[in-house]
């Protein structure tokens, strides 16, 4: 395994038990991803996606293969890891600064420590000025920073994102592209990213993972080669299109294509 392979699964498949018996949610998965390498994955809707991002941060167990995680198998919930989920998950009654500082309560981390850490992320978040606000304040777009922040806030090594920007309007949507863009060059995370939006996809990865109708395998793995860092002109180049011509074709053959 190279030095800089963070996360690896070798024929890892997921199995539900029903009353109605087995249910195969997972083909045999094999892939890895590079420390500091930005990942997205794709595929239509029950495809096993979120599955995949749930077994990784070791929310369900895998039920075969191997996954792991800096070289060690990936049992039960990881502490290296820090997860964003479709919703920013925000208590009402709880300013920006104080759901942030929620991740240093439950890891029982040190406060004063803890305050620092939060002040540089919200900083880095565009977030300055807004610690004391509360949810129902915020835009969307707002909302879904804080909750980055709050993920951020124990320095995992790995950023795990489920579907962080399908709430959000177009527009939003693009400015959090470019926000997410920034915030992982600046944190150095590696981050695995989950996604309807095939543009999107291509817009932040190094790499797309294309996953097939459930139950889910790897379609194909394609390299992302367009310059960083990148700006949504690039969106309208002709180098973009034919990265985007290439994994939609992948659903069209299928007769199936997620907006």
């Amino acid at each position: 395994m190279p030095n800089d392979t963070l996360i690896e699964a070798r024929g890892v498949t997921k199995i539900y038990q029903t009353k109605d018996g087995p249910v195969e949610s997972l083909k045999p998965l094999d892939f890895s991803i590079r420390e500091g390498e930005f990942i997205s994955v794709v595929g239509p809707s029950g495809c096993g996606k979120s599955t995949l991002l749930k077994m990784v941060a070791g929310l369900l167990p895998i039920t075969a293969g191997a996954l792991t995680l800096a070289g060690k198998p990936i049992k039960g919930p990881q502490r290296d890891v820090g997860i964003v989920f479709q919703s920013a998950v925000l208590l009402a009654w709880r300013s920006v600064l104080d759901n942030i500082l929620l991740q240093a309560e439950m890891r029982r981390m040190p406060m004063q420590q803890a305050r620092e850490k939060a002040g540089q992320l919200v900083d880095m978040a565009g977030l300055s000025g807004f610690e004391d606000k509360y949810p129902w304040q915020l835009s969307g777009g707002m909302q879904q920073r804080a909750s980055i922040c709050r993920a951020l806030l124990h320095d995992p090594s790995v950023l795990l994102m489920d579907e962080p920007f399908g709430a959000l309007d177009a527009m939003t949507r693009e400015k959090m592209n470019l926000e997410l863009q920034r915030i992982w060059s600046q944190s150095k995370k590696t981050v695995l990213l989950i996604t309807h939006s095939i543009p999107e996809a291509i817009f932040l990865s190094d790499r797309v993972i294309v996953m097939s109708e459930r139950p889910g395998s790897i379609a194909a793995v394609y390299d992302i080669d367009l310059p960083r860092a990148r700006t949504l002109d690039m969106m309208g180049s002709p180098e973009f299109a034919v990265h985007a011509k290439k994994v939609r074709a992948h659903f069209y053959s299928q007769g199936i294509l997620d907006h």
